[in-house]
Parts: structure tokens; C-alpha cells; sequence
């Protein structure tokens, strides 16, 4: 608990985050709807926002889809306060280009901009594009020397690499580290490589919901792996559900269960198009959840007071930065920031009063 607990959201790039037939929820991942999702959810007093990307959407080929990059550049101008995370998949962009791109965005939110590195599993987005989908280790690989590329790219170093995957000569960028020496690093993936990549890399750790027991071991092997400079923090992705009492966010839960169970052409697709080594997907076969990322699997339904009491647990076991889902998503974001952020405020004051006689 030495870092203050954020609070963000996940936008809405490809719609609902629960289920697609939804009457209370249509279908909506257009930038209108997501600009105006974001600058709400900064007025409300959300911390972060994360941009999730997809070249084609990862659910069905007829939906739409927002672009992360072009819309976290245009987040960057309409916004003031909120950190705008923007998702890139390393095999898609040279390290040159979007190391150029990162420092732009940060220059126009004026520090506000951090990138997140995931290795992919849609096997058909990158190969339907004619590039090679690396397998799942190789993948690491290849994401960690895109990313020492990167980093120093966007601290204004001239760079001079020759890896086994970019050569790149005397390259520098101007700007860069106007407001701090660069944008932060975020980085996402569970498997034994990426909790390598997260520990040597990243400034934080992106985990997938699940229960308090499973991110406790997951955040105590990653202390555990070599690393140099600050230690790694940590994030937690979470889908919400909460009520006054237990019992109606358990039949808010229920009503998002049965509407899941009918998006079977959707889970299908997704399956079939998906590597089968990516660990999401085996930590996701082990639980009932609604949601993506792990969805409900961190048990963050119930009564306002439990619900916060749970996220109190995450941040008390390292999670510093908690990514909420929705559905709908703009009236439940509101009612979290109502009646859960303020119950947070006053158990982190409580706990910190507690301390002193506590140790």
C-alpha cells in the first residue's frame, strides 16, 4: 500500500464487455461514444483509462471497432487529469514509428500518456494481415527487444541496435522527456515469459481478474524475478457489479450470466482464432465469470461495502491500479463513483489510522 490506490476504466473499443445482447446496453464502440465515456469518467474522478487495441474486432468480423491510437492522440487533447493508456501489439508497428508516435501523444497530454505491451493471442488479426504470428515464447521475445528499443526512443536517446529482430542506426527522437524522462510502461500477459518481461521492464504489471489468493502468488513471483531500478508495480483488471445489498448485485450478476450464455457464435469465433498457449485463456477456463480480462473472476460483486472491502484486499496485497468494466457502462460507472469510490476513501483512512497500532 505504498502507492495510492487509482481507480480506471477500459474503454469501450469494441463495445460491451459483458454481453453483446444486452436491451439495456445496444452496441456502440464509436469514438463519440468513447470520448464522451472518457471525459465522464475523468470529471468523476477516475485516475486512468485504458485503450485496448484491435486492428479487426476480436469478437465478430461484422462489428465495429475503435482505433486505439488515433483515438488516445484525440483523448490527449479533450482531456486534462486522466492517464490515457493506449494498447500496442508489438509486431504491428516498428519500434521507430511508435516510439515517435508515444512521444507525440505525451507531448500533447502534457505527461499524461503510457503505452501497454501485449503479445497477442488473435492469431488471425496479424496473420490475415500477412505478418508472422510468432509463437507464444518467441513472441516475448521479439516484444522484449522491440521494447529496449522503444524505451529508449522515448527518453530521447540515440539509438544504435542490431538484435535479432530490428537493426536500427544512430536513430533519435526530438521532442522527447519534456515533462519526465518518458511515458510509463505498462505491461500485460501472466505466462512464465511475460512475468520475465513484466520484472525486467515494465513500471507496471497488468493482471487479469481472479481471486485475491491467485493475484497474492502471482505478485510475490514476480517480486521474486531479477530486476533492476524501482520495483514493478502492479495492476488489476476487474469487472464490477454493485449494489445496496448482496443479493441484487447477485441478480445483476445473473442477468449478465444468462445474456453471456447466448453470444456462443462470439465465443466461438474467439476461440477458434485464439493460441491456444496464451495463459488469459487457461486462467479464464477455470472460472464462471462475465467480462473480458477475467472478468467477475476477482469477486468484485456484491454490496457496496463488500465490493469495496475486496478492492480494499487487492491494493493492501500490491494492486495499485484497478481497471473497471461495466454493463451497462455508463450508469454503473456512476454508481461506483456514487457509492463505492467514497466507501474506499474512508477504508484507506481507517487502515492508515490503524497502522501505528498495528505494528
Amino acid at each position: 500500500m505504498d502507492h495510492p490506490l487509482r481507480i480506471g476504466i477500459w474503454a469501450l473499443v469494441h463495445g460491451n464487455r459483458a454481453a453483446l445482447h444486452d436491451p439495456e446496453e445496444p452496441y456502440d464502440a464509436s469514438w463519440r461514444r468513447n470520448r464522451d465515456l472518457v471525459l465522464e469518467a475523468e470529471a468523476l474522478g477516475y485516475d486512468c483509462v485504458l485503450v485496448a487495441q484491435h486492428t479487426m474486432n476480436p469478437h465478430h468480423p461484422d462489428l465495429g471497432q475503435l482505433e486505439a491510437w488515433t483515438s488516445s492522440a484525440a483523448l490527449a487533447a479533450q482531456t486534462k487529469r486522466i492517464e490515457i493508456i493506449a494498447a500496442i501489439k508489438p509486431m504491428l508497428y516498428h519500434p521507430v514509428v511508435l516510439a515517435k508516435m508515444a512521444t507525440q501523444i505525451e507531448e500533447i497530454s502534457g505527461g499524461r500518456f503510457a503505452i501497454n505491451l501485449v503479445n497477442a493471442w488473435n492469431r488471425k488479426e496479424i496473420e490475415d494481415a500477412g505478418l508472422v504470428f510468432r509463437e507464444h515464447d518467441e513472441r516475448y521475445a521479439f516484444g522484449a527487444e522491440w521494447l529496449s528499443v522503444v524505451e529508449r526512443l522515448m527518453r530521447g536517446e540515440t539509438v544504435d541496435h542490431h538484435g535479432t529482430y530490428f537493426q536500427v542506426k544512430d536513430y533519435v527522437l526530438k521532442p522527447a522527456g519534456q515533462k519526465r524522462p518518458r511515458p510509463t510502461i505498462y505491461i500485460g500477459g501472466e505466462s512464465p515469459p511475460a512475468r520475465d518481461l513484466a520484472a525486467a521492464q515494465a513500471d507496471v504489471w497488468f493482471i487479469n481478474g481472479q481471486p485475491l489468493e491467485s493475484v497474492q502468488a502471482l505478485i510475490a513471483d514476480v517480486r521474486a524475478r531479477p530486476r533492476q531500478g524501482s520495483p514493478v508495480r502492479f495492476g488489476l483488471s476487474t469487472f464490477v457489479i454493485a449494489r445496496e445489498t448482496e443479493a441484487e448485485a447477485q441478480q445483476a450478476y445473473q442477468r449478465l450470466l444468462a445474456l453471456a450464455k447466448q453470444d456462443t457464435d462470439i465465443k466461438a469465433y474467439v476461440k477458434a482464432n485464439t493460441d491456444p498457449a496464451v495463459a488469459m485463456r487457461k486462467t479464464q477456463a477455470k472460472y464462471e465469470t462475465v467480462g473480458t480480462n477475467g472478468g467477475t473472476a476477482g469477486g468484485t460483486v456484491g454490496s457496496y461495502d463488500q465490493v469495496a472491502e475486496r478492492i480494499a484486499q487487492f491494493h493492501a496485497a500490491g494492486i495499485d491500479t484497478l481497471l473497471t468494466q461495466f454493463q451497462p457502462f455508463e450508469p454503473e460507472m456512476r454508481r461506483f463513483a456514487r457509492h463505492v469510490m467514497p466507501r474506499l476513501q474512508t477504508l484507506r483512512a481507517v487502515r492508515r489510522d490503524l497502522a501505528p497500532s498495528l505494528a
